[in-house]
């Protein structure tokens, strides 16, 4: 598998795939071989389905989880192994519609308030503001917050994508006081070795956190800041293309789905049971 690997890993570096991307390609590959105990070389469409059958009936993993499988295992066979892949012999698993958990405008000041230490409240407060993801708000550097224009620049994200979001006017102040106390070098959010950024599993446990200690109970994590963001900017009125460019959205298909969770429509339609009530 050491050759085929580097080989795979040379070919998704050549389309400038992201790290990460490559890290969960590889990843995969590596468990699919080992299931079976031999090169996928050797393997072919047969195997293939029943790996993603076992994944989705025995191990029942979530669907996303499963399709990234499946978009490594396809990469693999058709760009490193150069052998065709036929969609209709092996369709890609259907997703269900699952509408994100949001919070409200109160549950987030509790969320917040709840958060005692300074730098954690400014991590947390600078994401659900500026509709950040868990790895971007990790990269995030001081070089990237241009005060003078209310912006911040993210650079390559998702699908190797720069994009500027909002930097909230009450929020810079604080953020100003935050770096005179931290003096971070490089990295907005900074571990303990200066110059290093927080990692991704460290931002998720202060998130986790502040949730237990506000008392929330909402199954939600640092990516729920994100969807909060674009819910709450939807209904406080603004349009979906706008919303589609500060989320750094491919398809506005994905943005769309945020028109189901905004809460002022829902609240304006009035239940049948109301006029039965009533008489």
């Amino acid at each position: 598998m050491g050759q085929l690997r580097d080989q795979m890993v040379m070919e998704m570096q050549l389309r400038n795939y992201s790290k990460k991307t490559i890290e969960d390609y590889t990843r995969h590959i590596v468990w699919y071989t080992k299931y079976f105990g031999c090169s996928p070389a050797e393997l072919g469409e047969a195997e293939i389905k029943q790996y993603l059958h076992h994944l989705l009936v025995e191990r029942e993993v979530s669907w996303s989880y499963v399709n990234v499988a499946y978009s490594a295992l396809q990469f693999l066979y058709e760009k490193t192994l150069k052998r065709s892949w036929n969609v209709e012999k092996i369709p890609r698993p259907k997703t269900g519609v699952k509408l994100p958990e949001i919070l409200s405008e109160k549950e987030l000041l509790r969320l917040f308030e709840a958060t005692n230490n300074f730098k954690h409240r400014m991590l947390l407060m600078t994401t659900y503001s500026a509709g950040l993801r868990v790895s971007e708000v990790a990269n995030l550097k001081l070089s990237h917050i241009d005060s003078d224009r209310l912006q911040i620049r993210v650079e390559q994200s998702k699908g190797r994508k720069d994009r500027y979001t909002l930097l909230s006017a009450p929020l810079l102040p604080e953020l100003r006081r935050y770096y005179r106390q931290y003096r971070p070098l490089t990295y907005l959010f900074e571990g303990r070795k200066p110059g290093v950024p927080l990692s991704t599993e460290t931002i998720q446990k202060v998130f986790k956190g502040a949730k237990e200690s506000a008392g929330i109970t909402k199954k939600a994590t640092v990516h729920t800041l994100r969807h909060c963001f674009a819910t709450h900017l939807m209904e406080n009125g603004v349009d979906l293309l706008t919303i589609k460019k500060l989320m750094g959205h491919r398809s506005i298909q994905t943005t769309l789905r945020y028109v189901h969770v905004r809460h002022e429509h829902v609240r304006a339609v009035v239940s049948p049971l109301d006029k039965l009530l009533v008489k």
